[in-house]
């Protein structure tokens, strides 16, 4: 009997002691005005031509316990942004991103790698003009804190890839307007 009164002391003091919860996976929306992929690559050899996609969607997952993510990005290929109409429409066309057919771009991560608390580097498949390949993008800064003016945790990112056009059959006009792509994302997200 003292035995018992002694379990049953242990586990109402047990059950009085606060446990820590163990850190979950929190997702995150991207931030639309705030996230812009953007690429540049060599005009003739003349100039770096920039331009970007001002219509980004998707979702964040970001584990900073287990060191563990997930990247889920939609780009609409229609709001190309070459800052000229003309040129939007030409990029827009059959031999580039042929946004009549194609009308979207995506990201999809098959795995993050950490170094730290912070992504390193993102491994996954983009498909871009119907064609699948995988990509690694390079993480150069990542931020995670609450947003100071939404007051929500936030995230933020930029990174880098380079791929070439030809294998995603955009390859028109290579190698005069260079075949590489150096792809960079600025991304915001906010936790749901």
């Amino acid at each position: 009997m003292q035995k018992l009164s002694k379990l049953t002391a242990a586990l109402v003091l047990a059950s009085t002691v606060a446990i820590p919860a163990l850190a979950a996976p929190e997702t995150y929306v991207v931030e639309g005005t705030h996230t812009y992929p953007r690429f540049s690559y060599s005009h003739f050899g003349y100039s770096t031509q920039l331009s970007r996609f001002n219509k980004t969607t998707g979702k964040v997952i970001f584990d900073k316990a287990a060191k563990s993510g997930a990247v889920d990005i939609v780009i609409d290929a229609k709001s190309v942004d070459t800052g000229y109409p003309t040129f939007n429409e030409h990029i827009q066309g059959e031999d580039f991103l042929d946004t009549a057919k194609f009308p979207t771009a995506t990201f999809k991560s098959t795995k993050v790698v950490f170094e730290g608390d912070k992504p390193a580097s993102i491994e996954g498949n983009l498909t871009l003009k119907g064609v699948t390949k995988p990509v690694t993008l390079t993480v150069t800064s990542f931020q995670a804190m609450p947003h100071p003016m939404m007051k929500k945790d936030a995230i933020g990112a930029n990174a880098f890839t380079v791929v070439k056009r030809s294998e995603f059959n955009a390859g028109k006009y290579a190698p005069y307007v260079g075949d590489e792509v150096r792809i960079d994302i600025a991304i915001e997200a906010i936790k749901e």
